[in-house]
């Protein structure tokens, strides 16, 4: 097919931050202190930055409550450094192709500092209508229900 088009790998990680502990969230030192166990963030965070294809993308959606002390540790995310910075001293750096989204309520817990440095998309809900309501509920409705 001459006129086929063609797109790029994305890869979508979602994660509610305030699910887990910090220590699962970012990682932690075993009890001796010797060894390194990666979180589910960083883990992600890491095997994303190591994409050596320019033509996959991984988006990290962090989708739950603001709190401050995991939206904190994400300031030198954030920042023009873009690396995540980890309890034992490691940093990632985020590569080209990775993108970070927050999806949360409100920004009651975030500093100044984090809002400063976010790009803030507010949807009011009477704005959205009815229609993603119905899809978001269609689609529930296939999964759990075999008669639709």
């Amino acid at each position: 097919r001459k006129n086929r088009k063609t797109f790029n790998t994305c890869h979508t990680h979602r994660l509610n931050p305030k699910s887990v502990t910090m220590n699962q969230l970012y990682g932690y030192n075993d009890a001796s202190g010797t060894e390194w166990h990666d979180g589910i963030l960083s883990s992600i965070f890491r095997e994303a930055s190591v994409e050596a294809d320019n033509s996959v993308f991984n988006w990290l959606m962090l989708d739950g409550p603001v709190d401050a002390l995991w939206i904190e540790n994400m300031n030198t995310v954030l920042d023009d450094n873009k690396k995540l910075s980890l309890p034992n001293g490691d940093f990632i750096r985020m590569s080209a192709g990775m993108s970070m989204m927050f999806v949360v309520q409100d920004l009651k817990a975030a500093s100044p500092a984090t809002v400063s440095r976010c790009g803030i998309i507010y949807m009011e809900p009477r704005e959205l209508g009815w229609r993603p309501l119905v899809d978001s509920w269609l689609a529930k409705m296939s999964v759990t229900s075999p008669i639709l």
